[in-house]
């Protein structure tokens, strides 16, 4: 059997009613091949037909994507190891990145405070130096910084792997639109969906999965205790790979997450040495650069020359007021930062401001900066 043919039946296997990945490889192992699996469940389970599954390896090519299946070479050979390892993957990008010796990825709140999309940006940078491969799910927030930093590293042309919860043509959130296509020419895009789907609320706990199963270990920096970055830690751990955690401020709920992933012994990550150290056993022997002390304001618009930043939406989720607090956390932001990162005049940030601290939800500190109160937040 030629390939386009086998790929054409594992197509219309993986896209058949009922049919997962667990059960698909179950399938496949049982009969023998994807041909006889569908020949065996065509009369109970509604399959797509030939005609479809060739319409959809156009669109992939006509869009620039590869699909990749699982018996590939180029396939990810730790995502392969998983029981329910995608049997397709939608690819584009340079696949060379899919086989990098070290992968951590970097998860986390998607409504990050701006010195923990700092701190994910750093550590990312220098994971990148480190010749490391950074991967994340480019959301909102956490996952943003991620790549942001990542592709900052390597004299702004790092790369990095980014896995989608939606087609590989469809971009979510919609203000990612630029970092995807810097991710498109630096880095890797990886999709197990088909052409065209659209973002829904069960996709990403399957996509997590495939953030965990690329990595050879997982950071998780600022997530509530029922958030995705969780789900991607449980899964790291159950496959045995190794979690790391950026310890938060007790009264924080964006801290709850990482405090309780140290509490379980996950490593205790507070910068990115620490994760180099354990994989390399201490032999650090490349000298991060010193771009930060030089460039303080780069990991707020890095790679592009727009005024609004990548990770932050410019369609804002509640009040004003709101989204301010959540820039914020409880060691403290200069109000200039702030200023430059939350796409609002500078009236209106410091009016907003005055009715917090009159709220009594910010405190003001010595340096120009304020802070949460540190009571907890709903």
């Amino acid at each position: 059997m030629k390939d386009e043919d086998n790929l054409l039946f594992q197509i219309r296997l993986i896209n058949s009613a009922g049919i997962g990945p667990v059960n698909y490889h179950k399938l496949v192992d049982f009969y023998g091949s994807e041909a006889k699996a569908i020949e065996a469940i065509s009369d109970k389970k509604e399959v797509p037909t030939q005609e479809w599954a060739e319409e959809e390896i156009k669109r992939a090519s006509d869009f620039g994507a590869l699909i990749l299946s699982y018996k590939d070479e180029q396939y990810p050979p730790l995502l392969r190891q998983l029981k329910d390892a995608p049997p397709l993957l939608y690819v584009k990008g340079n696949l060379s990145f899919l086989k990098t010796p070290l992968n951590i990825a970097l998860v986390g709140t998607r409504n990050a405070t701006i010195m923990g999309r700092k701190l994910t940006s750093r550590i990312a940078f220098e994971l990148t130096e480190n010749n490391i491969m950074v991967i994340s799910g480019m959301a909102r927030g956490i996952d943003s910084a991620a790549h942001k930093g990542a592709m900052y590293g390597k004299k702004q042309a790092g790369p990095t792997i980014a896995v989608l919860g939606t087609g590989i043509d469809v971009v979510y959130p919609r203000e990612n639109q630029i970092l995807y296509e810097q991710i498109t020419d630096q880095g890797v895009l990886i999709s197990e969906y088909p052409m065209g789907t659209l973002a829904q609320s069960s996709n990403f706990p399957r996509r997590n999965r495939i953030v965990a199963g690329l990595s050879n270990g997982v950071v998780v920096i600022e997530a509530t205790r029922r958030s995705g970055s969780l789900i991607t830690a449980s899964i790291a751990e159950k496959i045995g790979r190794k979690v790391f955690s950026v310890p938060g401020f007790p009264m924080e709920a964006r801290s709850e997450g990482p405090n309780y992933l140290l509490r379980q012994g996950a490593v205790l990550v507070e910068n990115s040495e620490d994760i180099i150290h354990f994989f390399m056993e201490g032999n650090f022997t490349n000298k991060l650069s010193e771009v930060f002390d030089k460039d303080k304001n780069f990991l707020i618009n890095p790679l592009d020359n727009y005024v609004k930043t990548v990770d932050i939406s410019s369609k804002r989720e509640g009040s004003e007021k709101d989204f301010i607090l959540d820039c914020l956390s409880v060691e403290g932001v200069d109000i200039d930062m702030l200023i430059r990162s939350c796409n609002l005049d500078t009236s209106t940030v410091l009016m907003l401001l005055i009715e917090l601290e009159m709220e009594d939800k910010i405190i003001r500190l010595p340096g120009n900066k304020v802070a949460l109160t540190g009571k907890k937040r709903k």
